[in-house]
């Protein structure tokens, strides 16, 4: 059962003692004390040089938690180190001279491998256009749900219908979303998300979703662990891949998991619903705030992330104040996630107006 209300707040403040006004999750997000503190037993095994199961035992549970939170069965959730990996694994998997169709302006990880290709039809349309300009001949759509530089929601329905229309496969990053926004990745063909972000865990983990079918993807980055019996696929080349996608994991970063399944106990606890609320509540604030002083955010409604044209250049000056955001090609971007408070949202807006 989800809390929400006072509990909500209470198991927040037990869990993050943050040091500065941080609004910058789009970055990276804050750990948990439970994260921390599994971290930290993580390295005294190896230190101590005590058996490693739990940590391996980890990894799986984390693959679940992500399934759990993606809408999809735990057999089409394969982990890796980078959402770029994973990208580039779906590029590999492309005949020469597909259409690929991607949004101007979208992170790098969930484009740059098609281009590196160089036998791939790379299109770029603004974001509120994609889903009108996927068209017969299109192979893939590849596009971020929420945008890294200023937090517009990508109509992933709209996208998805147009594809089915024409045929096109749909790759969705949710590193912006996953945690804040609910997320349903088995209406698409791949999805993927780091945990650094707003699932609250430590750097080295990225989870990838594809099809029951996997997609037509080829295990190339495979090691031993995406063998069917990861113990008997140590030696010599892999003989049997998992049934699962888990034959598209790569060697697991083993204290990163250890970290990141607390953290995804925590949001499962709290509920992406009453995060969601949460958040936009806080983001909302901001906006309305924004317009009293005259400054107008970027168009981006039901989103956690705030970008303000013109004002990234203060971000140092912000930073020396102790309230830490990002500058976005000279956009000033905000992000807010469940450890934020109305009171965080008041210090920004008061700087900003001094």
């Amino acid at each position: 059962m989800k809390i929400s209300g006072s509990a909500f707040d209470d198991l927040v403040r037990a869990e993050f003692t943050p040091r500065s006004t941080f609004l910058n999750t789009a970055s990276n997000g804050l750990l948990p004390a439970r994260a921390v503190s599994a971290l930290h037993e993580a390295a005294l095994l190896r230190a101590e040089g005590r058996p490693l199961t739990s940590l391996y035992e980890d990894v799986e549970a984390c693959r679940a938690a992500c399934a759990r939170l993606a809408g999809v069965p735990a057999g089409r959730v394969a982990l890796g180190a980078s959402v770029a990996a994973h990208t580039g694994l779906i590029a590999a998997s492309l005949p020469a001279g597909a259409e690929v169709l991607t949004a101007a302006g979208d992170f790098t990880s969930v484009l740059n491998a098609f281009h590196v290709r160089g036998d791939l039809k790379v299109r770029t349309v603004p974001l509120e256009r994609i889903a009108e300009s996927v068209r017969p001949g299109t192979a893939l759509v590849a596009v971020s749900a929420v945008q890294s530089a200023d937090g517009r929601i990508a109509d992933l329905s709209a996208l998805r219908e147009a594809a089915r229309a024409h045929g096109a496969r749909t790759y969705v990053d949710f590193s912006q979303s996953a945690g804040w926004l609910p997320m349903d990745a088995g209406a698409h063909d791949f999805s993927a998300a780091v945990s650094f972000k707003w699932l609250l865990g430590p750097h080295g983990a990225a989870f990838l979703v594809v099809p029951a079918d996997f997609g037509g993807l080829t295990p190339l980055l495979a090691g031993w662990v995406a063998g069917e019996k990861p113990w008997e696929s140590t030696y010599g080349p892999v003989a049997e891949y998992a049934h699962s996608a888990r034959r598209f994991d790569l060697t697991h970063a083993l204290f990163t998991f250890a970290g990141l399944r607390r953290s995804l106990d925590l949001i499962e606890e709290l509920g992406v619903a009453a995060v969601h609320a949460h958040d936009v509540g806080l983001a909302d604030r901001f906006r309305a705030g924004l317009v009293s002083l005259g400054h107008e955010p970027v168009a981006a409604p039901g989103s956690a992330i705030v970008s303000v044209p013109g004002l990234g250049a203060r971000q140092p000056e912000l930073s020396e104040a102790g309230i830490e955001v990002s500058d976005r090609a000279g956009n000033l971007r905000a992000a807010f996630h469940l450890y934020n408070t109305a009171a965080d949202v008041d210090r920004l807006l008061d700087v900003l107006a001094g």
